[in-house]
C-alpha cells in the first residue's frame, strides 16, 4: 500500500514543481488547450446527435410500448455518454502528448536536470520520436476503444454494473494516463511501450496511486489543461523511481538540485 502514496506523491510534487518554475506550466499548457478545443467540439457534436445514434442502433425497439421505450433508450443514452467521456480522457493525454512532444520533452528533461544535473538522451532525430509517439499513440486508442467496449457491455449487469465496473473502469484510465504520461521520460532512456507495460505492472500499485487521482481530476476539463504540465513533471519523477534513478526527496524549493537553467541562485537566509 506504500506505493499507492508514493505515485500520489509523485503526482504533487510534479504540481510543485510547475509551480516552481512558471515559465514551464505556460508552455505546458498550450497544447493540452488547444487539444480541449477540438475534443470540446467533438463531444458537444456527439452528445447531441447521441439519441440519434440510439435510435439508430435499436430499431427492434420502435414499437415498445412506453415507459419501457424511454427507460430503455435512456439507459443507453447515459452509458453511451459514459463510454464516449472515457474514451475522450483517455485519448486525450495522448494526443495532447503528440501535439506538444518537443515542449514536453523539454519540461521532462528540465525536471531530470533539476534532479541530478543530468537528463538521458535516445538520440533519435525529432521526427522519428514523433512517428514512435503515433505509433503508440494509435496502438493505445484500439486498446482503448476495446476496454471501452468491454465497460459499455457489463454496464447492463444488475449493481455490478453500477457499482463494481465504474471503479473499475477508473483504475483502467489511471493505469493507462501514468502509461501514457511515462512515454516521454522512458522514451528518452530507450525504453518502449512493451518494456514499458511491464515496468508499470511490476509497481502497479505506484502506477494507479499516480493515475487513478488524475484521471479523477481529468474529469474538468479546464482542470486536465491546468494539471498537465505538472502530471509530465510528476511522470518524469515516477520514472526516476522506476528506473531507480531517484534520490531522497528535497522539499526545500531553495535546493540547488530542484534548479534549472536560467533560475536565479538561492539567497541566503537572513
Amino acid at each position: 500500500m506504500r506505493d499507492l502514496a508514493t505515485g500520489f506523491g509523485y503526482l504533487v510534487k510534479g504540481q510543485r514543481w510547475v509551480a516552481r518554475h512558471g515559465r514551464w506550466w505556460g508552455i505546458g499548457m498550450l497544447p493540452a488547450l488547444i487539444t480541449l478545443v477540438g475534443y470540446a467540439a467533438a463531444l458537444v457534436a456527439l452528445f447531441f446527435w447521441t439519441d440519434d445514434v440510439i435510435a439508430w442502433a435499436t430499431p427492434f425497439a420502435d414499437d415498445w410500448s412506453s415507459p419501457w421505450l424511454g427507460v430503455f433508450r435512456g439507459t443507453l443514452a447515459l452509458v453511451f455518454a459514459a463510454a464516449c467521456l472515457f474514451l475522450a480522457i483517455l485519448t486525450f493525454t495522448a494526443v495532447t502528448l503528440l501535439v506538444g512532444q518537443p515542449f514536453y520533452e523539454s519540461l521532462s528533461e528540465a525536471v531530470d536536470r533539476s534532479e541530478d544535473g543530468h537528463a538521458p538522451e535516445s538520440g533519435l532525430p525529432l521526427w522519428r520520436e514523433l512517428w514512435i509517439g503515433l505509433r503508440e499513440a494509435i496502438a493505445l486508442v484500439i486498446r482503448v476503444t476495446l476496454w471501452s467496449v468491454l465497460f459499455f457491455a457489463l454496464g447492463f449487469v444488475p449493481v455490478i454494473g453500477q457499482t463494481v465496473v465504474p471503479a473499475l473502469a477508473f483504475c483502467v484510465t489511471g493505469f493507462f494516463l501514468v502509461e501514457e504520461l511515462t512515454s516521454i521520460a522512458l522514451l528518452r532512456r530507450g525504453v518502449l511501450l512493451k518494456e514499458r507495460r511491464r515496468m508499470l505492472r511490476g509497481r502497479r500499485l505506484l502506477s494507479l496511486g499516480f493515475g487513478v487521482p488524475l484521471a479523477l481530476f481529468f474529469l474538468l476539463p479546464l482542470v486536465a489543461v491546468i494539471l498537465m504540465p505538472g502530471a509530465v513533471a510528476g511522470a518524469t519523477l515516477l520514472v526516476r523511481d522506476l528506473t531507480g534513478e531517484a534520490e531522497p526527496a528535497d522539499d526545500n524549493p531553495a535546493h540547488p538540485a530542484d534548479m534549472v537553467a536560467g533560475d536565479p541562485p538561492p539567497r541566503p537566509p537572513a
